[in-house]
């Protein structure tokens, strides 16, 4: 048998089967193809060459200290203005409360994002950290994109360096993936014209990962970008890559219209879902990690991922309350789930669940029976073979 009856998909495979990295033009191509499951094959083989049957989750909790934003993005249902009722700014003291109710949860990470509010000074942002540091070292503090960095540099005048050193001083330990979006002009203009370009993006990656941090990257997909928009991103972030080397995960978020300027529009749907989830694992060869964010795709489509080439399901996520501003495709907007419907999940879809902390460090707590092996049962035949034998 071959392995796909597209014949360019069944070239393509050959090419990965010999090491050699995709162009943008099989980018395009991946997408373009009507075979799903081989595409999904050749995913997954990808995946289990790198990772056997590992999925990934953590025990983490969200935390959005202001929704106050000037950058009105159009596909963005969380920022308010200063005038709107619903606008908010919560105090360290609420944000500690979030942080010892995460920590009596369990959970080892909090992810910290938030609106560019122009009335906070940046003390505002490094007394949290440190705060929360002081009182929560456990926690592993995961915060602010590049949007908000470039946000910090430019509004309170400091240096890009500056801003990254006192944020590592007051605490910081790695950042999130958001505020990429999409790259390609004209494309990104139209969705969120007052956020930094992708070349300011990508350079202030550089800058985090040069002072020793770790980052993710995301990619919004599935609203009014071209699939050239899409592969032109995953090629920008592997080539970032090749520089600074800092990236640890890929999130490819799934654009959920209600609430935005872009409610007309339907969003991706779960074939072109599980085709992104494999061109990004094809593509971006030079990322470890792969995520399907179950928030945004679904519990049960991020369970297909899995076998997509994801290898990671983020976390429990729970919700901070009030002091959490999160949309969910789950029924009433549901962002939160319990550590055991998290493994079974994963455990579901015939994978083993492994806990980690934001680095990717394997955590074993005795009892919970979650496993947490060395990762020997990594696929032993080569993809060239895998693919020969189908």
């Amino acid at each position: 048998m071959t392995f796909s009856h597209d014949k360019q998909l069944n070239e393509i495979a050959e090419r990965v089967a010999a090491g050699e990295r995709l162009s943008f033009a099989d980018g395009v191509a991946l997408y373009a193809t009507n075979d799903l499951p081989a595409l999904g094959k050749l995913a997954d083989l990808v995946r289990r060459r790198r990772h056997g049957r590992t999925t990934y989750f953590n025990v983490n909790r969200h935390l959005n200290p202001t929704n106050i934003c000037y950058a009105d993005c159009k596909f963005c249902g969380f920022y308010r203005t200063p005038r709107q009722p619903d606008a908010y700014t919560h105090n360290i003291d609420d944000s500690l409360k979030v942080a010892a109710q995460a920590v009596a949860e369990g959970a080892t990470e909090l992810h910290i994002t938030g609106g560019l509010n122009t009335k906070l000074p940046f003390s505002y942002f490094t007394d949290l950290l440190s705060s929360l540091k002081r009182q929560y070292p456990q926690l592993h503090l995961k915060a602010f994109t590049m949007v908000e960095f470039d946000h910090f540099a430019h509004f309170y005048k400091m240096s890009d360096e500056e801003v990254i050193q006192k944020l590592i001083e007051a605490g910081l330990d790695s950042c999130p993936g958001g505020g990429a979006e999409i790259f390609r002009e004209p494309t990104r203009s139209m969705i969120c014209a007052h956020k930094c370009n992708a070349d300011r993006w990508l350079e202030l990656q550089g800058k985090v990962h040069a002072a020793g941090l770790k980052t993710n990257a995301t990619m919004l997909y599935g609203h009014i970008e071209s699939i050239e928009d899409r592969v032109d991103h995953l090629v920008k972030l592997r080539e970032q890559q090749e520089k600074s080397g800092g990236f640890q995960c890929f999130i490819p978020l799934a654009f959920y219209p209600p609430d935005t300027q872009l409610a007309h529009l339907h969003g991706p749907s779960g074939v072109d879902s599980l085709k992104t989830m494999a061109v990004s694992r094809l593509m971006l060869d030079n990322f470890d990690h792969i995520k399907a964010y179950w928030v945004m795709l679904g519990k049960r489509l991020a369970q297909v991922a899995l076998h997509y080439g994801a290898n990671d399901i983020d976390g429990t996520i729970t919700e901070g309350g009030e002091l959490t501003t999160s949309y969910s495709v789950e029924a009433n907007n549901e962002v939160k789930m319990s550590k055991t419907e998290l493994i079974g999940l994963i455990e579901d879809a015939s994978f083993e669940a492994v806990e980690r902390d934001t680095v990717y460090n394997r955590i074993d707590r005795p009892g919970d029976g979650v496993i947490t092996g060395s990762g020997s049962d990594l696929v032993s035949d080569t993809i060239k073979e895998s693919i020969r034998a189908l």
